[in-house]
């Protein structure tokens, strides 16, 4: 039966033994080969004891009791005989070599004509037949070069490797070597610092081999394994001696070039892997800082107090339009950055087949995309909640200015009439004085009456006041309750005084019907004039000018009153005229006073005169409104041209950033290059917005609060303007990473736009993702073929927890193209990483800090250090470590 590396049975044991004896029927067998076999085997073995702190000294009689027979198979097979027999009688000894045979034979390896008892018995030639067996199993066995046989390969090897060499020409392990230079030049292939070829001669053979086997055990770690003077003093050296020999060499240089491509594999790993950690960190720094940053703000935000007074709400209101032209910004373009570096790394992630990257609880973007709509939603609350106050505010100032107003214009009125009242002046008069002072009471109930409505109005603004929870309503109640109780007191003055004029009417009766009459014309009259002056004075606020324009229409039809008021007017002057006249005529003393009214013609004449000047007044002020008014809706239609020429630009942007981000116009480079220019272009139209915002600043600052010209509002176009911004960040990094993708997994231009093309396809709404059905559609289209069986659902359904992995109901087109890339590709996996460390560690299931020093570069080394756990396996030494799980880490879920 042939083994895997070509060597046939015959070749291990019975083989050594027939080839002997045919060389001895030749004679060809050469007594000294005995001698080299036993040196350079007797040095293959010592070289492999050391390793468990013992050696040999004389091969036949150490092995007879396999003891360290069997030693030496655990060290160099790395696996556990069975536990050997400890007894020093004869049966002992063969079941102990019985056991290391047997261990042999499980190896493949079928030994013919070697029994334990030649070996207890001492036999020479048994034994080294069965060390070559040894020898050719596990140090030769395992070479392989163009898949020759084992000696076929390592011959082959010496030859390429000393092909470029002067005077060496390796046809076989006899001659060949003979002269050293063949060793020497094997050394100086793989390091040449330790010998210098150029100074070597074929005529120094002796001197060639002792610097051969000197350097190689001082430097390289190889025992000499054979004599110079016995390569020299025979005419053919042994050919299994020099093999041996060889096979180290072997075995020194193909360790090193493997530990060079393990460890050039590790460090690649490693620095995809320190760069991933470094964009975790950057990640959650950026997103610490964010939801941090909007931490602080919610209270602001959310906060609803106030002074209660108008200039502290517009103050505020200043302080919310700073926020959002400097503070907020910067902050946006933070988030569009943290969502770019999050696609980007865990685009890395997939490419270097590690596992998705899981922010910090309340870290994910999902988490930072929830707090910056409560953001957004409290920044609207919050605007809408300050003009609404502003509003408030307005107002309560207008009704605390008016309260004051009516309050003064009745305290002057009410002043003195409690002491007249409460006069007994009418218990002197004369009958017609009395008469009099009656009918003057009258006129005064009838004026009291007339003040009714000015106290219902006074006691309904302070009602309102409250309401509206005005910053000072304290005075505001404390000086209507005084008018209240004020009036109270009056009324009950007054029908005391009616009383005890009453009492007395029974005696006076005489009237002065002149007096009188005016008396009755002059105070509704008065009532009047003293009402048409407080209402050309009365203060007003509108915001449209349809009020404006409402208020002066309401003026206009009070000037066409006039001429009436002016025949009134007119009529009693004449009466007070008329009065003179008679008293004049008459002379009756004291006739020119009215017992009936403390009115005069030159009052009426005074507020008459009054009213005729206000007028005018009133004009002014209402002309000066509609210029204000006027004004106002210029500023409106400002905003509203302005605005929607913003407005369609944004959506027209918008558009045509998504159709681009739909991958339909060209290469992947063409669609990276014409975003760039959209988000050039759009930095460039930031003026428009800027001058918008100035425009809605100064409609803000006149109290605007609508603006039928427009649907846009300042607020709509901000957010219209960021979501322009975020979406062209967002596509330029997705184009980058289809980039990245295509160029690390080798896919065509061709292939990406099968795919994106397929995608679209079936994305019938522009979602920029598919459902599972039309994923699956789209998988059937590109020719991926999927069972209509319950396997084939079962395989879909498999296909979908990749792609989908959170369950979502759907599949996006980042995670639609690494799914058809995946499994063309060739990347690192954990087996590989664990090989690369397993050469480094000379087939160790552990790995020390010095030889990660020894083969990685300083940072990466330390890098390892610092990260591998210790290792716990059997026969663990002080500082390994653990590089199998820490491989393992690197590939599945960790904490790294």
């Amino acid at each position: 039966m042939m083994m895997e590396n070509g060597l046939s049975s015959m070749e291990y044991g019975d083989g050594y033994m027939e080839q002997e004896e045919e060389w001895e029927r030749e004679g060809l067998l050469d007594p000294a080969w005995e001698k080299q076999q036993k040196k350079t085997f007797t040095a293959w073995c010592n070289s492999h004891l050391r390793k468990a702190g013992t050696s040999i000294d004389n091969i036949e009689e150490d092995f007879r009791n396999g003891l360290k027979l069997m030693l030496l198979l655990e060290v160099i097979s790395g696996e556990t005989l069975p536990k050997p027999d400890r007894g020093k009688m004869r049966f002992h000894k063969i079941a102990n070599v019985n056991k290391a045979l047997d261990f042999i034979a499980s190896k493949g390896v079928h030994l013919v004509s070697i029994g334990a008892e030649e070996i207890v018995d001492g036999n020479l030639k048994m034994t080294l037949g069965m060390i070559w067996t040894i020898i050719l199993r596990f140090a030769i066995q395992d070479i392989s070069v163009e898949e020759m046989t084992a000696k076929e390969g390592l011959l082959l090897w010496c030859q390429r490797k000393t092909a470029p060499y002067k005077n060496v020409n390796v046809q076989n392990f006899h001659l060949s070597f003979k002269d050293g230079l063949a060793f020497c030049a094997l050394i100086h292939r793989h390091r040449p610092d330790l010998i210098d070829y150029s100074k070597l001669s074929k005529d120094n053979p002796l001197e060639n081999l002792n610097t051969a086997f000197d350097v190689a055990e001082k430097y390289l770690d190889i025992p000499r394994m054979l004599d110079p003077d016995d390569l020299q003093n025979t005419a053919l050296p042994d050919e299994r001696a020099v093999m041996t020999y060889v096979s180290s060499y072997y075995h020194c240089f193909s360790g090193a070039q493997k530990a060079e491509t393990a460890a050039n594999r590790i460090c690649k790993v490693l620095k995809v892997n320190q760069e991933n950690e470094r964009l975790m960190e950057e990640y959650e720094r950026l997103a610490s800082d964010l939801l941090e940053w909007i931490r602080r703000t919610m209270p602001w935000l959310n906060s609803r107090q106030a002074d209660n007074s108008l200039a502290g709400v517009q103050k505020k209101l200043e302080e919310y339009r700073t926020y959002r032209r400097k503070h907020k910004p910067p902050r946006v373009e933070q988030k569009a950055k943290l969502e770019t570096n999050f696609n980007t790394l865990q685009t890395k992630l997939r490419l270097s087949n590690r596992p998705a990257y899981l922010p910090t609880e309340g870290k994910t973007v999902a988490d930072i995309a929830n707090a910056w709509k409560g953001l957004e939603l409290a920044e609207k609350a919050f605007e809408d909640w300050l003009l609404a106050e502003t509003m408030r505010l307005e107002r309560l100032e207008h009704l605390a200015q008016k309260f004051k107003h009516k309050a003064d214009a009745h305290e002057d009125w009410t002043r003195g009439k409690e002491e007249m009242l409460q006069s007994q002046d009418f218990r002197q008069c004369k009958l017609n004085e009395l008469k009099a002072l009656k009918k003057k009471h009258e006129a005064f109930e009838s004026d009291l009456a007339a003040h009714q409505d000015r106290v219902e109005q006074i006691a309904a603004i302070a009602q309102e006041l409250n309401t509206l929870e005005y910053h000072d309503c304290i005075s505001v109640n404390a000086r209507c309750q005084r008018i209240c109780d004020q009036w109270d007191r009056l009324g009950a003055l007054t029908q005391r005084r009616r009383t005890a004029l009453d009492e007395a009417e029974r005696i006076l009766e005489k009237i002065d019907i002149l007096h009188l009459e005016f008396a009755k014309r002059a105070a509704p009259f008065n009532n009047w004039l003293d009402g048409t002056r407080e209402d050309l004075v009365d203060m007003f606020i509108v915001h449209t000018m349809e009020e404006i324009q409402g208020l002066i229409q309401a003026h206009d039809q009070f000037k066409a009153t006039l001429g009436e008021a002016d025949k009134e007017f007119n009529l009693i002057v004449n009466l007070v005229r008329e009065v003179e006249s008679i008293v004049k005529q008459h002379q009756i003393p004291g006739g020119l006073e009215n017992p009936y009214t403390t009115l005069t013609a030159s009052d009426m004449t005074r507020k008459w005169s009054d009213v005729r000047q206000l007028v005018p007044q009133r004009d002014q002020t209402l002309a000066n409104e509609l210029r204000k008014q006027q004004n106002n809706e210029m500023l409106r239609r400002q905003f509203a041209e302005k605005a929607n020429v913003v407005g369609p630009w944004i959506e027209r942007q918008m558009d045509a950033v998504t159709a681009i981000g739909m991958g339909l116009q060209g290469s992947l480079e063409d669609q990276l290059h014409r975003l760039k220019e959209y988000e050039q272009a759009v930095y460039a139209y930031k003026p428009n917005i800027e001058e918008l915002e100035k425009i809605h600043q100064a409609v803000q600052e006149s109290m605007i609060f609508e603006n039928r010209y427009t649907n846009y509002t300042m607020e709509t176009l901000r957010v219209g303007w960021e979501q322009l911004l975020t979406s062209i960040n967002r596509n330029i990094n997705e184009v980058e990473n289809q980039i990245l993708t295509r160029d690390s997994k080798g896919i065509s231009q061709e292939q990406l736009n099968e795919f994106r093309s397929s995608f679209n396809h079936f994305d019938k709404n522009r979602t920029g993702r598919l459902t599972p059905e039309e994923f699956k559609s789209c998988l059937v289209s590109l020719g991926y073929s999927i069972g209509k069986d319950r396997q084939g659902e079962m395989d879909f359904q498999r296909i979908l927890a990749v792609v989908d992995p959170n369950s979502t109901g759907y599949v996006h087109f980042d995670a639609f193209l690494d799914f058809m890339t995946r499994e063309s590709t060739d990347t690192d996996t954990a087996e590989q990483v664990i090989d690369s460390f397993r050469i480094l560690a000379a087939d160790k299931p552990y790995i020390l800090p010095d030889e990660l020093r020894r083969e990685l570069p300083p940072d990466q080394a330390e890098y390892c250090i610092q990260r591998m756990p210790p290792y716990k396996g059997p026969n663990a030494v002080p500082g390994a470590l653990d590089y199998m799980s820490f491989s393992t880490a690197l590939y599945g879920e960790t904490d790294l």
